[in-house]
């Protein structure tokens, strides 16, 4: 499991992912599905086992169960788990297919009673562990098909900013914390809204973002969620010509 020590350092994800259940409809929904669809090549997954390491909000755990899996879900951030149970209540209330436990990725021991599922799907949530390599070591035997896994690639300069702006965000009382979010989010949003507002479109973008997230987010809740993410590790990646 995390320790303490971890737990008191890390990012609040789930407190981020239930503010973002507010605006969260059916047309998000059917937006996550349609790109889960895309990531694993299929139209349906009736017979599937699907399991999704580090739930979150349960958003991708819904749409599993919704295109026919049989689902596992599970979390060590209570928050999130809190989400994924939540969007059970509303979409699958007390249906045997989703179980939803909290646990951590960590756990060999929990792991090891879980069995081998189709789909092991861990997108953008190893490199929050604090052992990357060794969450990573966890799921392989619990895949008997299709492993689905994305990390943050280290991109040198870019990368040691980004910790940066994670840690300085963490370490701040929750008051002060605006100083790092307000010119982190113009940073990453300035110039495309300017090219908006140009174009005649003002805030196009930004009340579309959910059509352009794979995760289905809202813009502001993926702010504070790049903004705050912590631990976190890269991915060293070595390029060839």
């Amino acid at each position: 499991m995390h320790t303490d020590d971890l737990k008191a350092d890390r990012f609040q994800f789930g407190e981020n992912w239930l503010k973002f259940l507010s605006v969260l409809d059916d047309s998000r929904i059917s937006f996550v599905e349609e790109s889960l669809k895309d990531i694993l090549g299929l139209e349906t997954l009736e017979d599937k086992a699907f399991l999704d390491v580090g739930s979150g909000s349960g958003l991708f755990s819904l749409a599993a169960r919704r295109l026919g899996a049989k689902v596992h879900s599970f979390d060590y951030d209570s928050n999130s788990l809190a989400c994924t149970v939540e969007l059970k209540r509303r979409y699958f209330d007390n249906d045997p297919e989703w179980v939803i436990e909290e646990s951590s990725v960590l756990d060999q021991e929990c792991l090891n009673g879980l069995g081998k599922f189709d789909i092991v799907y861990a997108w953008g949530v190893l490199h929050h562990t604090g052992s990357m390599w060794k969450a990573s070591e966890n799921i392989i035997p619990l895949v008997s098909n299709g492993l689905f896994i994305a990390f943050y690639n280290d991109q040198g300069r870019a990368s040691n900013i980004w910790l940066s702006i994670k840690r300085l965000y963490n370490w701040l009382p929750r008051a002060l914390r605006w100083f790092v979010l307000t010119p982190t989010a113009l940073r990453l949003w300035g110039q495309r809204m300017v090219r908006d507002l140009l174009s005649g479109r003002p805030l196009h973008t930004w009340r579309h973002y959910s059509e352009l997230s794979l995760r289905g987010m809202s813009p502001w809740r993926d702010v504070v969620d790049r903004v705050g993410g912590l631990p976190l590790h890269w991915l060293f990646l070595i390029h060839s010509k």
